[in-house]
């Protein structure tokens, strides 16, 4: 398997990639106000029967963000695209944003991720940037726990951040 950057070609193949993935947990958000402190809190709330979500770039939505990326790169097997990840370089924060980062469903948990994330952290050396940063759902607990296990940390949120509404979290680490 190899990384690589991608070729308008792919573009296709990552689409046609089953982005979706199912969980049985979500971080849930709470947030007390009190004595002029705010306090937000997340906890893992187990969900009553695991859940299979759709990825919420799709379509047009998906093609016009990949164009929009400052670089998007693929892992292929003998010529099978098998994953991808789309990176913004934030230069005047210093910070490859990772938004997206997807592996088909029949690869996953082979390596394919973590070696997109690797390659995603080279190219932000590369561009001269110290730090990484992923988006990832509230819902998308597997996303969550594969940040944590590649020694990602709990960074931030924005809440209503996708045209879903959803929260968005950002696990981050530092590439010096």
């Amino acid at each position: 398997m190899r990384v690589r950057p991608a070729w308008p070609r792919d573009l296709e193949a990552c689409e046609a990639l089953d982005h979706s993935y199912t969980t049985d947990r979500v971080w849930q958000m709470e947030t007390r106000e009190e004595n002029d402190v705010l306090t937000v809190t997340f906890r893992v709330a187990r969900l009553p029967r695991e859940m299979r979500v759709n990825y919420l770039r799709q379509g047009e939505d998906l093609m016009a963000g990949w164009r929009r990326r400052d670089a998007f790169l693929v892992a292929e097997e003998s010529g099978h695209v098998s994953g991808y990840v789309a990176l913004v370089a934030q230069v005047e924060h210093g910070i490859v944003w990772v938004g997206d980062l997807v592996v088909d469903r029949p690869w996953r948990r082979h390596g394919i991720g973590t070696a997109l994330l690797r390659a995603a952290a080279q190219w932000g050396l590369k561009s001269g940037l110290v730090r990484l940063v992923v988006e990832v759902q509230t819902k998308n607990y597997p996303a969550i726990r594969f940040c944590q296990s590649r020694g990602l940390t709990y960074c931030g949120y924005n809440d209503h951040y996708w045209p879903s509404q959803d929260i968005a979290l950002f696990f981050g680490e530092s590439l010096r």
